[in-house]
């Protein structure tokens, strides 16, 4: 088992942060750590790597215990936290080189994360001059120099623009191919585009652990279109299957039709049937949408 939670708990001061947890993770898995700010994650975070102790319960990662093996847990994870501590005077390689002595690794392993994450490009500048993007592909970088088994990632596509978002994303999904994967995020979204499954923690508590194939099975689905100007949502509905349109924003509609098939299809011929331009068209999971404001609201 990569990691194992067992009835975890963290106190700050008279805050409970986190209230008796329990899951596991197999390898290779990429496991999403869903919730709203301030549910925890980020605290189980620092637990799993060993940067805070819980107050009560256990946990393993890579049978390694959290609390009497925590230098064995370091060895063998890769951990890019949500604020992304880097040395910005430095250059990329140098910067790498210097953290690739400390593991121990050698120089050929350095040039092989550069070109895994796509960093060879930007190799030569210092990481000050990076995008933000680059800056979180420099954090990828560092943490799989070691080649560990398990990757921690907290919020690892925060801030992103929308070319970044893609390639992140298929970074991570490639490595969860054969390494596990547990990344914390606030956006459902990121969830859908990389997981193989969810867990959902609320104020501290597990409330949900699903499969992304289990949450499919349903049969509702939304889809987001953006038309060229403005649709009366009643017109809307006149398309089968239809059970609630929501304008999001603008010229921008959420519309959720109860139904298996894939919806997209018949919202691109309303819009040719009506001379409507689609700007955007998408497909949300209704079912782990709904799941997360129920359990989190």
């Amino acid at each position: 088992m990569s990691i194992k939670v067992e009835q975890l708990t963290k106190f700050y001061g008279t805050q409970k942060a986190l209230n008796n947890v329990s899951f596991e993770v197999k390898k290779p898995e990429v496991v999403g750590f869903l919730g709203p700010n301030g549910a925890g994650k980020s605290t189980m975070m620092k637990i799993l790597t060993t940067y805070i102790y819980a107050s009560e319960g256990a946990a393993k990662v890579n049978d390694f215990d959290i609390t009497t093996q925590t230098k064995q847990v370091q060895q063998s994870v890769g951990y890019l936290p949500e604020h992304n501590p880097l040395y910005l005077d430095m250059y990329v390689k140098e910067y790498l080189s210097f953290n690739a002595q400390i593991y121990n690794v050698t120089k050929s392993r350095v040039n092989e994360v550069i070109e895994l994450t796509g960093l060879t490009p930007e190799a030569h500048k210092t990481i000050g001059q990076l995008s933000k993007g680059y800056r979180q592909r420099v954090g990828l970088a560092n943490a799989l120099l070691h080649d560990p088994d398990v990757l921690i990632l907290d919020e690892p596509t925060t801030g992103l623009d929308p070319n970044q978002l893609v390639d992140i994303r298929n970074l991570i999904k490639t490595i969860g191919k054969e390494k596990t994967v547990f990344l914390s995020t606030h956006i459902m979204q990121e969830v859908e585009a990389m997981c193989d499954r969810v867990i959902i923690i609320n104020k501290g508590e597990i409330v949900a652990d699903k499969t992304l194939k289990e949450l499919r099975e349903g049969s509702q689905q939304i889809i987001v279109v953006a038309f060229d100007y403005r649709v009366e949502e009643a017109f809307l509905k006149s398309m089968p299957n239809v059970v609630n349109v929501e304008c999001s924003y603008d010229f921008m509609y959420e519309i959720t039709f109860d139904s298996t098939e894939d919806m997209r299809s018949y919202v691109f011929d309303f819009a040719h049937d009506n001379q409507l331009k689609i700007l955007q068209l998408n497909q949300k999971n209704a079912n782990l949408e709904s799941l997360f404001r129920e359990l989190t609201q």
